[in-house]
């Protein structure tokens, strides 16, 4: 009978340190430290961290120290991280249909639409996340992207002549933007200012908080004011971290995640207007196309949709998007 009580004994202790005592979250992104989203992620972890219990802990790396959005996807999978915030570009590297709310260049004509488009097509989006092992736990966005250069530039033949920065991971577009005539710089977020002040690259396509907080508008102070494309982010942890928590600990952390989404796409959206006054009061100098301008614009949106069918947005993806946004068209008026 005293073998008996300590091997029961022996079981419980281990399956105690299994889900709390040794619980450990670690979380990169490429957000500042301090800011917004830094923040939120912060509160979502004593959310968990009060309920999983024991000594679980609750990481955060901010600033890109784990590497660019592609890496710390390729931590989350060999498990040096168990979760990440990151932009389409890392997210893309774990599911690509999510590159159709950002990839699609001035198909989004409104928050609004970006929301309606993003709640239909959430639950199968949710899905194929959890078939390639990691859970969404919030949905972000931080801004629209608009064109940041050394010189004045309006029109879309005007950036011909200069250099773009690019994201490393992101071949198809560097392909697509090669063969219109642009030049692409790939490189890493960390990257840009030095490139830019060194004159590697001459142009940022940036949201106007990214331009304002790593102060890349001082070296490249005009912007086109376009709503190029929304950057559009989300929260996700694997599933083999998940599915290690407490119950309740999970509910906790989803709900925990559904209040910082809704925070983080409030704040953000805020932030574009105010991350662009705060910089014309510095010396900011804002370009607004007219409307033959933005014809172009449009012009070269359209041409790039069906190069981005099927390459960078998977062809199925790609048509449901382009469905919902125009049901949303079709709704009454509010």
């Amino acid at each position: 009978m005293p073998k008996l009580i300590a091997t029961l004994l022996l079981c419980l202790i281990t399956t105690l340190s299994a889900h709390g005592a040794d619980m450990q979250l670690r979380v990169g992104t490429l957000a500042p430290k301090n800011s917004l989203y830094h923040r939120q992620l912060l509160e979502m972890g004593e959310a968990w961290r009060a309920t999983q219990g024991g000594a679980s802990k609750y990481l955060v790396y901010p600033d890109g120290s784990q590497g660019g959005e592609a890496e710390m996807a390729r931590r989350m999978r060999i498990g040096q991280l168990q979760g990440a915030l990151l932009s389409v570009v890392g997210l893309r590297e774990i599911e690509p249909s999510i590159s159709a709310l950002q990839n699609l260049p001035l198909l989004f004509r409104s928050w609004e639409e970006l929301d309606y488009v993003r709640e239909k097509m959430r639950p199968a989006m949710e899905k194929k996340f959890l078939d390639k092992g990691f859970v969404v736990l919030a949905w972000g966005d931080a801004g629209w992207v608009r064109f940041f250069s050394k010189e004045a530039a309006v029109r879309p033949d005007d950036y011909k002549r200069m250099k773009f920065f690019a994201w490393g991971s992101e071949v198809e577009q560097q392909s697509i933007m090669k063969s219109l005539g642009y030049t692409p710089v790939p490189l890493e977020t960390a990257d840009i200012l030095p490139s830019i002040q060194t004159g590697m690259i001459n142009v940022v396509p940036s949201t106007p908080y990214f331009a304002l907080a790593s102060q890349v508008y001082n070296t490249a102070p005009h912007m086109l004011e376009i709503n190029w494309s929304p950057i559009v982010g989300a929260m996700v942890v694997t599933a083999k971290a998940w599915d290690a928590m407490e119950p309740s600990a999970q509910k906790a952390l989803r709900a925990a995640g559904d209040k910082a989404g809704a925070q983080m796409r409030a704040q953000a959206r805020r932030e574009v207007d105010e991350a662009v006054e705060a910089m014309k009061k510095r010396g900011l100098i804002v370009h607004k196309p007219n409307a033959a301008e933005m014809q172009e614009w449009n012009a070269l949106a359209e041409s790039l949709y069906p190069r981005i069918r099927g390459t960078m947005v998977p062809a199925d993806t790609f048509d449901e998007v382009f469905k919902q946004v125009k049901a949303y068209r079709a709704l009454p008026a509010k």
